[in-house]
């Protein structure tokens, strides 16, 4: 019979066991306890002494993309930061010298408009202020926020010379950033020239696409009819002569009018053409039916697209018109403005030119062309400049609207009527407008229409395309005259030699490249490095001097760029080889762009200050978005001044959304803040969020995803602390030889082989998310849940002396080994907690360790394989008792005995020399061949489990089932093998 009931007169051998014994806490308390690691590694200067270790080593830079230093951290900081510390601490465990240099954008319109509305809120005037005082108002508002982000950033366990950061304010920075533009425009490649820029008046400056965000805006929407005239040379454009004279000369159109349409009626004062193409089919038609009084009258005929004739009747609530013949707008010489006889000053021809950007999607298949308000009217009037100025048409682009947004003498009539209000407001610029178009006949409809359009992603509002003088950089003229070398080329091959992870981001930036008008470096505004050249007020000529431009960077270096600004500057920087009042000194700045852009030179080749970084870097890593922001400044200012990219291989994230998939926003009250995180879960929780997403992608976070995080640390740690408690009873000098192991021990080991590589080959791709994911189911499924539910017993119980028992310590100590080195990068804190409470003498530190080398001999394929079978032959097995312990036939597997029927040779022939009983974990296991009704998986054929109860006594110290208990007459109420073990213990006074 089967006797499993214990004795009453049982011992109770729970101290005889070799039970975990270990302080780390199953409860992690990472919030109190992780300032007191990252106190920790301040006193030892660990980061000091990871360079001083790493001093041989060849160099791996990640170069920091500096965060505005104007606000608290944000989720989206702290997803970049995080990565970066990835990335800097992965490397230097795969044995290089990785420093991480953090920085911070001090310049520019974020910090300056935040002191701008302190002002405001003062009632102050920022252009009653001395210039030199308010940028020093600016450095320190900058210099609170440096403080402030960094105590944030380092407390997600960021590793990097906090203590010796890059500010793009620091004088040394100032001074080349100032050197880097003398550069470029000592090469030739700097000029002023009068583009339409993107311009805020709500902040009084240019900005770059980079500032630029889009929005739904609903705009005002007219069609208007510019009379036809027939003149191939005009007579006068000043005069009404010209347009009288030019009526003949184009047959059956008489009298017509080309009709455009426009989101923006207040840029018709600045028209100067109408642009058309030539691949478009277009009509003449006739309105034969509209209601009395309509705009657009019977008997008037317009030139439209074919495609969008329907559309514009509609409009303009036209019920009849006819299609009279075709129209070559190539045959119309020129229009009248419509606004002529208006003001006194539209008496001018406009001519029609054939435009690429022209399609008949929609509007009416002509483009209203001003200059002045747009980059493709720019283009098409500027590439016709030649052919205009041959026909007698001054080419002159008006500078129609200033910077606060009202309309100049260049408008005739709308002086002083306003485009965009200090708010971003809509003026009174449209409506009078509109209003006397109508009055001069002009108009043919109107309407409102939404789309997306661009916003200052500071202020958030409108902004309007203004033709102001700038300072560019050619894209596409020689550098230095060398045909075919410019910056556009430079650039493009720079892109081809960099890698892109994702490898989708090179078409993306490369499509940017080859695509952008030249490059806006100025901006109208104070608190920046100066644009800092001297123009010749005769010639224009930019002066080019080495040794003025070298007082100008050694006087930043002193003082900073300030020093641009004091009194006497210009003297004191032209000297006695020049007359001040020769040169203008120019009073823009720098677009922040080129300061950051600029880095590489002030802090990657800087080798005095920091001799452990290199250049090119080995890295650029920031969010999707800086494609067209920091890669791509960063790669055109290193082609202008080096002729190559600043960096060898660039990775880009996503941004961060709610749990559900929506954009975060303090309106939709969806906002995670990585403090909050911090405080009731701990950073290492936010690094794993971070580590297990797919950074590649939009990364979701909310309540629910913050938990799935928390239970799959709670796992890893559990893991964690059972290797630590085991170890306790791990001795170095009764370590087992890789050769002397049970299989068991040798197929973890391999399994260990096999994620080295997985994990290095994860780690040197940048895949944190396999890493994870490899090593999470390691631990869950194969360590807990597999070899350490196989191994217990023998840890447990086995004696002293026993191979079994002290190999399996020595692979939980390579595990150790490997698991907390493979986990350092991600969980920086646990991974010290759990190094530390192992090793606790001083100056230790999991983060001044390599990744472990693993032998090659650990790898065995052929013992993998069989082991394959033999976890089949388990699962069957442990499928079987699992039914019996949900009918309660058993309460343990211990009390099983199952006999296994195994009809496939290949399962038969793995068993051998097998103990089965110990791999399924019961008491005994009965071997047969052949085939029988029992408990079968599909997904292994040819096996079948039929339960039985094990037979014999239950031992009082393992409760294993076997009849050998009794039969020590020393110990009999437990098995022979634990008998050994208690005389053992009792031999050695334990």
């Amino acid at each position: 019979m089967t006797d499993t009931v214990a004795s009453a007169a049982e011992t109770d051998y729970s101290s005889t066991l070799f039970l975990p014994q270990t302080e780390f806490p199953m409860r992690a308390g990472l919030p109190a306890r992780e300032p007191i690691w990252l106190k920790r590694w301040e006193d030892m200067d660990i980061y000091g002494l990871q360079r001083e270790q790493a001093k041989d080593r060849p160099l791996f830079t990640l170069h920091d993309g500096p965060p505005y230093a104007n606000g608290n951290i944000h989720i989206g900081h702290a997803l970049n930061k995080t990565l970066k510390d990835f990335v800097a601490r992965s490397m230097q465990m795969l044995g290089h010298n990785s420093a991480y240099v953090p920085g911070w954008d001090c310049h520019g319109l974020p910090i300056e408009w935040k002191i701008e509305e302190q002002y405001r809120a003062k009632g102050k005037d920022k252009n009653e202020v001395p210039v030199v005082e308010f940028r020093q108002e600016c450095r320190t508002f900058a210099e609170q926020w440096v403080g402030i982000q960094r105590e944030e950033f380092k407390r997600l366990g960021v590793l990097g010379e906090w203590d010796n950061p890059y500010l793009t304010m620091s004088f040394d920075a100032e001074a080349q950033i100032a050197r880097e533009l003398m550069k470029v425009a000592t090469s030739g490649q700097l000029y002023r020239g009068s583009k339409p820029v993107m311009w805020s008046v709500v902040e009084r400056t240019a900005l770059a696409e980079a500032e630029i965000e889009y929005q739904d805006y609903e705009s005002d929407t007219i069609w208007v009819k510019f009379p036809i005239l027939g003149a191939s040379t005009p007579v006068d454009t000043h005069t009404d002569t010209g347009f009288a004279d030019a009526a003949a000369g184009i047959r059956g159109l008489e009298g017509a009018h080309v009709v455009i349409w426009t989101t923006t009626p207040w840029t018709i004062p600045a028209n100067r053409a109408i642009s058309y193409s030539h691949r478009i089919s277009y009509g003449l038609y006739e309105v034969t039916e509209a209601p009395e009084g309509n705009w657009a009258a019977m008997g008037e005929h317009y030139v439209l697209a074919d495609n969008l004739a329907a559309e514009v009747f509609g409009k303009a609530k036209v019920t009849g018109f006819n299609r009279l013949h075709d129209v070559d707008p190539g045959t119309i010489t020129a229009c009248a403005h419509p606004l002529k006889g208006f003001g006194g000053g539209y008496q001018f021809y406009v001519p029609l030119l054939d435009g690429e950007h022209v399609t008949d999607e929609a509007g009416t298949g002509f483009v209203h062309t001003a200059p002045s308000h747009g980059l493709d009217d720019f283009d098409v009037w500027m590439n016709n400049g030649r052919t205009l100025t041959e026909r007698g048409i001054d080419t002159t682009i008006p500078y129609v609207v200033d910077d606060a947004g009202f309309y100049t003498k260049d408008a005739p009539g709308f002086e002083g009527a306003r485009v965009i209000d200090d708010t971003g407001k809509k003026g009174d610029a449209n409506q009078r407008v509109i209003t006397a178009l109508a009055e001069a006949g002009a108009m043919v409809a109107r309407g409102r229409f939404k789309h997306q359009y661009p916003h200052s992603w500071r202020s958030k509002k409108p902004v309007i395309f203004r033709n102001t003088p700038q300072w560019f950089v050619y894209m596409d003229r020689p550098i230095g005259g060398a045909e075919g070398d410019t910056l556009r080329a430079r650039a493009l091959s720079a892109i081809d030699a960099t890698k892109f992870y994702p490898a989708a981001g090179q078409n993306r930036i490369r499509a940017m490249i080859a695509d952008r008008p030249d490059w806006v470096l100025s901006r109208q505004r104070a608190w920046g490095v100066p644009i800092t050249v001297f123009v010749h007020k005769e010639t224009s000529e930019i002066l080019k001097d080495d040794t003025v431009n070298h007082r100008i960077a050694q006087s930043f270096e002193e003082e900073g760029a300030d020093a641009w600004y004091k009194p006497g500057a210009a003297e004191r920087y032209l000297g006695a080889d020049y007359n001040a009042g020769d040169y203008e000194m120019v009073r823009d700045v720098l677009d922040v762009w080129f300061d950051s852009g600029s880095t590489h030179a002030f802090v990657l080749r800087n080798k005095q200050k920091w001799p452990h970084l290199k250049f090119p870097a080995s890295m650029y890593l920031e969010g999707s978005d800086q494609h067209r922001g920091w890669f791509h400044s960063s790669l055109l200012e290193s082609c202008a001044t080096n002729g190559h990219a600043p960096y060898d291989s660039v990775l880009t994230h996503g941004f961060t959304m709610d749990g559900e998939g929506k954009k975060m926003s303090k309106s939709l009250g969806n906002t995670v803040a990585p403090q909050d995180i911090i405080k009731q879960y701990g950073a290492d929780i936010l690094r794993l969020w971070v580590a297990s997403s797919d950074y590649s992608e939009d990364l979701r976070l909310g309540k629910e995803i913050i938990q799935t995080t928390v239970d799959s640390y709670r796992k890893l740690r559990n893991t964690l602390r059972w290797l630590l408690g085991n170890l306790a009873h791990y001795e170095a000098k009764d370590a087992v030889a890789f050769g002397d192991m049970p299989e068991l021990e040798r197929l973890m080991l391999h399994r260990v082989a096999q994620l080295d590589g997985q994990v290095r080959d994860a780690y040197k791709e940048y895949d944190y998310r396999k890493v994870v994911t490899v090593l999470t189911n390691f631990m869950n499924i194969e360590l807990s849940a597999f070899y350490f539910d196989i191994r217990k017993d023998a840890l447990y119980c086995d004696p002293i002396s026993s191979v079994r028992r002290r190999a399996a310590l020595t692979v939980l100590n390579h595990l150790f080994e490997c698991l907390t080195a493979w986990l350092a990068p991600i969980l920086v804190f646990t991974m010290e907690e759990c190094w530390l409470e192992r090793y606790p003498e001083d100056g230790s530190s999991v983060h001044l360790r390599l990744f472990p080398e693993v032998p090659a001999e650990w790898l065995d394929s052929d013992l993998a394989s069989n082991w394959q079978l033999i976890r089949a032959v388990r699962r069957v097995v442990t499928g079987a008792l699992e039914i019996e312990r949900r009918e309660k036939r058993i309460g343990s597997s211990l009390e099983a005995a199952p006999k296994v029927y195994i009809s496939d040779e290949r399962y038969r022939t793995a068993l051998e020399g097998q103990d089965m009983a110990e791999i399924a974990i019961t008491s005994d296991v009965e071997i047969l061949a052949g085939e029988s009704e029992g408990f079968r998986l599909e997904e292994v054929p040819g096996v079948t489990v039929v339960p039985a109860p094990a037979q014999g006594q239950r031992c009082a110290r393992s409760w294993k089932v076997l009849p050998e208990v009794g039969t020590d007459p020393e110990f009999p109420d437990v098995t022979l093998r634990d008998a050994q073990a208690l005389r053992e213990r009792a031999a050695a006074g334990l």
